[in-house]
């Protein structure tokens, strides 16, 4: 069977499984906690400008995205997800990269239709398995994540099943037969609309009190880009002292080589150091993030979560052939520890970029970002990026402010 048989029969799979699942009968009802069926839709209003000295036009792209979906609880530890996604844009002042506004800068939010995922889950006591397309989240994103903040998320077509062996231990495997990108089913370049891969991820966790100990080994073969398949192997420790504030840490490390039908030949590291202190509300953290680079090819993260590392201003979504060294220092916290004032969240960063390979200074960069409830369900975000450049890219300063609602109603 082909690999693009196979996907077409996970997805429809799915679907048919829920669609046929009402019908199953000598089920068990669902509880009041798990309704036997429920409606569930983020819709989020976005304006984001960019102003990119490498283009003599701003962007400026207001978009408004919807998701739709519908779960189902069968019983017996059976569900399964429908799920569509739709965004529209009010104008083409900016390059979606679907839109060929290339004269604009980037905001990869085209406007277009796209089935976003479509599974059916098992869980059982101490093992689950689900089938279809499906949002991927493993430890903090850094290797592969859904990509929440662009319009359309990244989904993946993939069997996905996690056992338990003990309380302490989660055993993860994930099969991922297909990537489905955040350009969207429109963009230009057919490989940023989805890449055929034959990946497999392989992530085994212990948790110890308030520490959690992660080992994986990620073994990405992308059938489309040769030259992006590696293999990726790497421990990640993360936990603190005590509950109530004070210290903690995030420590990380891996190697990462070419693998399956990549013709280079590499090795590079990785590696992160991120103390941090919690004081009356508030977390300071410092960090170091490293990802390795020869001057012909560094490591990459195609399937991460990327806008949530080295900055917001998205410049290292690519890592230069170089290498990147991120220094950064960060706070977050609310305005207050009761009330209205507890619910307002900021966070305000800084990042030094510098190469792995050589002494270049790439650029530095400020961020920062206000979240507030205004409604149950209805939250807003100001959110600013500056990126000032040195021996990479082009300055430019980015922001965002969005409205975004999200609801479940049992039907």
């Amino acid at each position: 069977m082909s690999t693009t048989s196979l996907r077409r029969r996970l997805v429809a799979a799915s679907v048919l499984a829920l669609l046929a699942a009402p019908a199953m009968a000598d089920e068990p009802p669902a509880t009041a906690a798990t309704p036997p069926l429920q409606l569930e839709w983020n819709a989020r209003l976005r304006h984001e400008q960019v102003d990119d000295d490498a283009f003599r036009r701003d962007a400026n792209a207001d978009t408004l995205r919807l998701r739709l979906g519908l779960r189902a609880n069968f019983g017996s530890g059976w569900s399964g997800f429908l799920e569509g996604a739709g965004t529209a844009s009010a104008n083409e002042h900016y390059n979606s990269g679907a839109n060929g506004q290339t004269q604009y800068p980037g905001v990869t939010d085209p406007h277009g239709t796209e089935l976003n995922q479509a599974w059916v889950n098992w869980q059982g006591d101490s093992f689950g398995a689900k089938v279809g397309r499906q949002e991927i989240l493993l430890d903090n994103q850094r290797w592969v994540g859904n990509v929440g903040w662009r319009q359309f998320e990244q989904t993946y077509d993939a069997v996905s099943m996690q056992w338990k062996p003990a309380s302490a231990w989660t055993v993860r495997y994930d099969w991922l037969d297909r990537v489905n990108r955040v350009a969207g089913p429109d963009a230009t370049s057919v490989l940023a609309r989805h890449r055929l891969l034959n990946t497999h991820l392989l992530n085994v966790a212990w948790t110890h009190g308030l520490q959690q100990l992660t080992g994986y080994a990620y073994l990405h073969k992308d059938k489309d880009v040769d030259t992006a398949s590696t293999a990726t192997y790497g421990v990640r420790w993360t936990g603190k002292p005590t509950p109530d504030g004070g210290f903690s840490w995030a420590l990380e490390g891996a190697r990462q080589y070419d693998y399956a039908n990549n013709p280079q030949s590499f090795s590079h590291s990785y590696w992160l150091v991120e103390p941090a202190w919690t004081q009356w509300g508030v977390t300071g953290k410092l960090g170091w993030e490293h990802l390795g680079g020869d001057g012909h090819t560094a490591l990459q993260t195609p399937l991460a979560t990327l806008h949530a590392f080295n900055g917001w201003d998205d410049q290292f979504t690519v890592t230069p052939v170089d290498g990147l060294q991120d220094y950064y220092a960060a706070l977050n916290g609310t305005f207050g520890r009761q009330g209205w004032a507890s619910r307002l969240g900021w966070i305000v960063s800084y990042h030094d970029y510098y190469a792995d390979r050589g002494s270049s200074h790439y650029g530095d960069e400020w961020n920062a970002s206000l979240t507030f409830p205004l409604v149950p369900g209805l939250t807003g975000l100001l959110k600013v990026a500056n990126y000032q450049a040195d021996h990479f890219s082009r300055d430019d300063t980015k922001v965002w402010l969005q409205l975004e609602w999200q609801g479940v109603q049992a039907l």
